[in-house]
């Protein structure tokens, strides 16, 4: 295949790649429809604004109680009475309770609670208008490096609820722009695909004030593609109620990547 026939299939790949991820982000029970994060801690009484139903936190579980007055539903059913809950880790759209058209998804972050309020009819829904990026350059796509830890690292992270919580790295991605060595610190993800948060010199000036880059799995000889085309905006920039982290000690690039993702259209 020829250079420039490399280069037209790179892009159309990028513009699928954008479409896909506008049509993800904006679907009825995507990161826009986030209402609230609501952490049970906050609220030892056990009701929580907004939200139907009294939820405490039994250490390993949360109970739910709820009456015929909460119109709440559990797998589908109405529900009144007593149940306990794990965390849910299935689809949006799938998890156990819900309110009508919203979902109440319950999560654990570092052992504490929480349940999370998905609203398909929420104002930043209705408000999108789509995701700034930079079309398709070639100089954003390199081939880097991974460096593995001998061991798990976590270092504490200020996160965009003004908590700090772990962030957890398993090692560091090495790669090259315009003949400058960079290295941005990554945690391993389950499937062995790797996950960086990071700033760089547009970021909260043209670019969001940081952003996520996904690359996939290190091959056998630890190289990795490291494609800053398709870096993300992080769930925070859709909906204030995510607990995305910031970027860790060192993963502040020193240039300007302008980039994939930069901010939402008209924000």
């Amino acid at each position: 295949m020829s250079t420039d026939a490399s280069a037209r299939d790179a892009r159309r790949n990028w513009q699928e790649w954008h479409e896909q991820r506008v049509a993800s982000v904006s679907e009825p029970y995507g990161p826009l429809s986030l209402t609230g994060t609501h952490w049970l801690a906050d609220h030892p009484e056990g009701r929580i604004p907004a939200v139907p139903g009294i939820w405490t936190d039994e250490g390993e579980q949360v109970l739910l109680t709820a009456g015929d007055e909460d119109g709440v539903t559990l797998d589908g059913k109405p529900f009144t009475g007593t149940v306990a809950l794990a965390a849910d880790h299935a689809p949006i759209p799938a998890s156990r309770v819900a309110h009508g058209d919203r979902r109440l998804v319950v999560i654990r972050r570092e052992g504490l609670w929480a349940v999370r309020d998905f609203d398909p009819h929420a104002p930043a829904r209705r408000a999108f208008r789509g995701i700034e990026a930079t079309p398709y350059d070639p100089r954003w796509a390199v081939r880097g490096r991974f460096r593995p830890y001998g061991e798990q690292h976590s270092v504490r992270v200020e996160n965009a609820d003004g908590r700090a919580r772990g962030l957890g790295l398993g090692g560091e991605i090495v790669f090259a722009l315009d003949g400058a060595e960079h290295t941005l610190r990554a945690a391993v993800e389950a499937d062995g695909s790797l996950w960086a948060v990071f700033a760089d010199a547009t970021s909260g000036d043209g670019s969001y004030r940081f952003r996520f880059l996904r690359p996939g799995a290190p091959a056998d000889d630890l190289t990795v593609d490291v494609d800053l085309n398709r870096v993300l905006l992080p769930p925070c920039a859709f909906a204030d109620h995510f607990i995305c982290p910031f970027p860790p000690p060192g993963n502040t690039l020193p240039v300007a990547v302008a980039a994939g993702e930069r901010n939402l259209a008209g924000a």
